[in-house]
């Protein structure tokens, strides 16, 4: 019997670095320079209402999301150079007590 291991790629890009001014529109613009965009996120603070400096993009496919990585990373978007890198899965959280 013969075991199938298969490599686990991704579509979901982590974007770090972004500027505090970057968002959603700006970063999915970017991005779609190099392929189709299924989704950009800017990751904003709830409570102040501004980015928190990273984000996130999903390619629509394994072969675009790496020429993104190898075509834009370390270039400037909105003033700043991003680094991109694969998206790791949400660890859980500890629940915290409501106040």
């Amino acid at each position: 019997m013969r075991k199938v291991v298969s490599k686990l790629m991704t579509t979901k890009l982590f974007v770090g670095g972004l500027a505090w001014e970057t968002r959603d529109d700006s970063l999915k613009n970017f991005f779609s320079t190099v392929g189709t965009v299924v989704s950009a996120n800017v990751i904003i603070d709830k409570y102040t209402d501004k980015s928190k400096g990273f984000g996130f993009v999903e390619m629509s496919s394994e072969k675009e999301a790496e020429e993104a990585k190898t075509k834009l990373n370390g270039q400037a978007l909105d003033g700043r150079n991003i680094s991109i890198s694969d998206a790791r899965p949400q660890q859980p959280r500890e629940e915290r007590p409501q106040q």
